[in-house]
């Protein structure tokens, strides 16, 4: 049976952009509208799924209230950790790591950030947690809020592109995007 899934990014945060992965800060009041502005004539859902981190789960938590819509928090879909490069942003790498940054963009997969996590262990930990929610809701349609790194790696797949061309899939604050996963794992991108 097929899973109907709206992907939702989080919203603008209060430590601004660069690379956040594991750095749990919160939504700032611009980041807040524009979540409630994304949802607004969504749905309907039967429940909602979030990434722990903050920046997610407490605009889940405020949408679960408001629609009275069961909530998991899913460890799974956390972003990326970069190691490193966490809370740093990719103008401030250029000065300090730029070849390293410059690997990273052209491949990935292939270049980890220093004490990062690997990207075959992220596509490996986001993987297994759309089998558990596939096994555990099929049929359903679930809102998952969650990170610009997951989205980009379900859409890279659901588009059938290849791993160097992760980075260049586009995911902004507060963007949603529908996909749908089937028994197989086959994830396939909805209009």
């Amino acid at each position: 049976m097929m899973l109907q899934l709206e992907l939702l990014r989080h919203g603008e945060t209060e430590l601004g952009g660069g690379l956040r992965g594991s750095l749990d800060d919160a939504l700032t009041e611009q980041g807040w509208a524009q979540l409630r502005g994304a949802v607004q004539g969504a749905g309907p859902w039967d429940r909602l799924i979030s990434s722990p981190l903050q920046r997610c789960a407490r605009f889940a938590e405020e949408l679960a209230a408001a629609h009275a819509l069961p909530l998991h928090l899913e460890p799974g879909l956390q972003e990326l950790h970069f190691g490193d490069w966490e809370g740093r942003s990719a103008a401030e790498l250029m000065h300090s790591d730029a070849e390293a940054l410059g690997q990273f963009w052209a491949d990935p997969y292939a270049f980890t950030p220093p004490n990062g996590e690997p990207l075959l262990q992220f596509e490996a930990r986001i993987l297994a947690a759309m089998r558990r929610l596939q096994h555990s809701h099929a049929g359903e349609r679930l809102l998952v809020i969650t990170h610009g790194g997951v989205m980009r790696l379900l859409l890279a797949r659901a588009r059938g592109l290849p791993r160097q061309q992760l980075l260049q899939v586009n995911v902004g604050y507060a963007q949603r995007f529908r996909l749908s996963l089937d028994a197989e794992g086959q994830l396939t991108e909805l209009p």
